[in-house]
């Protein structure tokens, strides 16, 4: 992937051309092999990183002028802080290797029009005294660079977490498998935001055809031949989402006692069904497995002319279990609240960004000072209420 975007983009051509020892990192640029010359007067080497922006295959103007380095701060031949591009202490984690310190500010006016020339005037700049001490002192090493890309889950590089700087933050999700049960309505849009993480493998079970109502509480648009072909939900989702992820495994099957091994080995599962007695033995098998699961609960009734109801997730851990029997009934009934069937998208795509949001907190990626392993969302009151908290973050 990298390799393909550097020969597309004139400006990262051109760079690896002239000799620049350029990587492709978690959506940025690293520049390797900077020479620069630190507080002792020696000649070190450093690495340029900055976010890269891209247009479809190939690359588009920098976002800004500011450059991003790791290593000590550039010094002038007698080892004086050069003052004239001191941005701010700037840290950010792209692998073990690549971890910046610095950021420098040099803004020509218009800025910059491609990566070429930010890089080389920034190189003119840090190398310049080095090469006063040592004239061979060079960026243009032309060393051959292992792309560390092309093995990613992606089809093209994520540059939404590079552009905000919380790469790191999305490395939490490098190789977890997620399993998803039920990808009509919920569960299509748990898997529009999990395909845009770099998780592993995203497991699809459900046996359903694709219907003229499930494009009506699905992401996307359906188009009426492919509502006329009738493809199983899976297959449907799989068509779309793998032109982003990888690693989407469509299972065309409804789990039951009999396949239950089909679910052994996952991180996390969402639980995307309705009826209570189809589940009750997939939750079991979870817990007894100790797999880490969301159960996604929707239930809307006719009220006087209005809709009113309640969109709840219940998180289940190895350590926090013990409220499911109070949280999901085993058995379908006339009584229970989550038993109707209507589904609205808006519903739908808030129930799947409740329990996305609660498995982010579960990885570490958002903050969870409550800890609550029970959320609800009432329609008509727009009350949030969390219950079963393990324990305050203080």
């Amino acid at each position: 992937m990298s390799h393909a975007l550097i020969s597309r983009s004139a400006d990262l051509k051109r760079l690896r051309d002239d000799g620049y020892a350029i990587e492709i990192l978690s959506g940025h640029l690293v520049v390797h092999d900077i020479p620069y010359v630190n507080a002792r007067r020696k000649v070190a080497q450093g690495k340029f990183v900055c976010p890269l922006n891209l247009q479809g295959d190939r690359t588009g103007p920098p976002p800004d002028h500011v450059m991003w380095f790791v290593g000590e701060h550039p010094c002038d031949r007698d080892g004086q802080v050069i003052t004239a591009i001191q941005h701010s202490v700037h840290s950010a984690r792209l692998s073990d290797d690549v971890v910046t310190q610095f950021s420098f500010s040099n803004k020509p006016l218009g800025g910059y029009a491609n990566y070429y020339d930010k890089v080389v005037t920034y190189t003119r700049i840090i190398t310049a005294p080095g090469r006063s001490i040592d004239p061979s002192a060079t960026a243009q090493t032309f060393r051959v660079m292992v792309d560390g890309d092309d093995s990613s889950v992606l089809n093209y590089i994520e540059t939404n977490s590079s552009r905000a700087g919380i790469a790191e933050l999305t490395a939490k999700f490098d190789g977890l498998r997620i399993g998803i049960i039920g990808v009509g309505g919920t569960g299509s849009y748990i898997l529009d935001q999990v395909a845009k993480t770099p998780v592993a493998e995203i497991l699809l079970f459900d046996d359903d055809d694709f219907l003229q109502h499930n494009a009506f509480r699905s992401p996307g648009a359906a188009s009426k031949a492919e509502l006329e072909a009738r493809p199983k939900k899976v297959d449907h989702q799989h068509a779309i989402y793998s032109k982003m992820h990888k690693g989407i495994k469509p299972h065309a099957v409804r789990i039951t006692e009999d396949n239950l091994e089909l679910l052994d080995g996952l991180d996390h599962v969402f639980v995307c069904i309705d009826s209570n007695s189809a589940k009750a033995v997939i939750l079991s098998h979870l817990c007894e497995r100790g797999i880490t699961f969301i159960d996604c609960g929707l239930g809307v009734n006719a009220v006087r002319g209005e809709l009113i109801g309640q969109v709840r997730v219940t998180v289940v851990t190895p350590s926090y279990h013990d409220h499911l029997a109070d949280r999901i009934g085993k058995a379908d009934s006339d009584g229970d609240e989550y038993a109707t069937n209507i589904q609205i998208a808006d519903l739908n795509m808030l129930n799947a960004g409740l329990a996305v949001l609660k498995w982010k907190q579960l990885c570490g990626f958002y903050q969870d000072q409550t800890q609550a392993h029970h959320v609800e969302y009432v329609i008509s009151t727009g009350q949030i209420t969390r219950a079963e908290v393990q324990a305050p973050i203080l």
